[in-house]
């Protein structure tokens, strides 16, 4: 069985009382067990924790004094990816669920109805199904350079278009407004993964809706997509954010690691709940 050993560590200056989102933990996916994991606050203070229950999104929310403010978040993570068939269809907007119909209309960073065009034009002509989201997923990756630091925190998926260039975000983003073009619904997911070259990072990739489920997606290829471990799943990057901050806040730290190892798998009948979340104020 697969296992993930994962730690972040988020420090922030903090100028003046504000308030704290955080989206750091490991969501709550049918994809992966958490096994254990702790939350370290420094200087001690209330927490308020929820979960999104459509998305299996968890949040941590806090109101930070002025002065340091450091987050640490552990975990062991066990992963159950699930095969993805080599032949799915596409499912005509008729048939799209309720639930999942938002996933086809243009958002904040994924311009689709702007990028109308451009997706008929590049993917038009193809067979509907998978292999054309395949498509769409090996012309992003031949075709943007992956440069860190290029793009920031405004960069939509047009702008990423005319550049061509781009970090992993704004290869999901394109990912998705294509996808949404050919109304094909897809979202965003942000998670941690292992990359053999470091820094570690947080890591975006796409889903898209095909034949009744979601089909994970990575223009970058920088890590093998079955070992990414869920953190945030929503339209686009507002909805996933590691950090959204109220208030006066400079960041003078981020640190992820990622450790990847194999372990026996558990007993039968053992528990597949996760367990509480251990919230240590130092």
């Amino acid at each position: 069985m697969h296992t993930a050993l994962i730690e972040s560590l988020l420090e922030y200056e903090v100028g003046s009382p504000a308030h704290f989102l955080f989206n750091i933990e490991t969501a709550f996916h049918e994809g992966h067990h958490v096994v254990e994991e702790r939350l370290t606050i420094t200087p001690s203070m209330k927490v308020r924790n929820f979960c999104d229950e459509r998305s299996g999104n968890r949040f941590i929310r806090l109101d930070a004094p002025k002065g340091l403010l450091s987050v640490n978040y552990r975990t062991r993570v066990e992963l159950h990816p699930a095969p993805v068939p080599l032949h799915l269809e596409e499912t005509p907007v008729t048939g799209v669920p309720d639930d999942v119909l938002r996933y086809l209309m243009p958002s904040r960073y994924c311009e689709s109805d702007v990028m109308s065009r451009a997706a008929q034009q590049l993917f038009g002509q193809l067979p509907p199904g998978i292999g054309r989201v395949r498509a769409i997923e090996s012309w992003i990756h031949e075709s943007i350079n992956y440069f860190p630091g290029f793009s920031d925190s405004t960069t939509s998926a047009q702008e990423v278009f005319v550049q061509r260039a781009g970090v992993c975000r704004d290869f999901a983003h394109l990912g998705i407004t294509f996808c949404r073009a050919l109304n094909i619904p897809a979202r965003l997911v942000v998670g941690y993964v292992h990359f053999e070259e470091p820094p570690q990072d947080f890591h975006a990739v796409f889903e898209a809706w095909l034949e009744g489920r979601w089909v994970i997606f990575d223009p970058t290829r920088m890590a093998p997509i079955d070992r990414l471990v869920r953190v945030g799943t929503g339209r686009d990057a507002k909805d996933v954010a590691f950090a959204t901050i109220f208030g006066d806040v400079r960041m003078t730290r981020k640190e992820l690691t990622v450790e990847e190892g194999d372990m026996p798998p558990r007993p039968p009948g053992a528990s597949q709940a996760p367990p509480l979340l251990t919230v240590v104020n130092a």
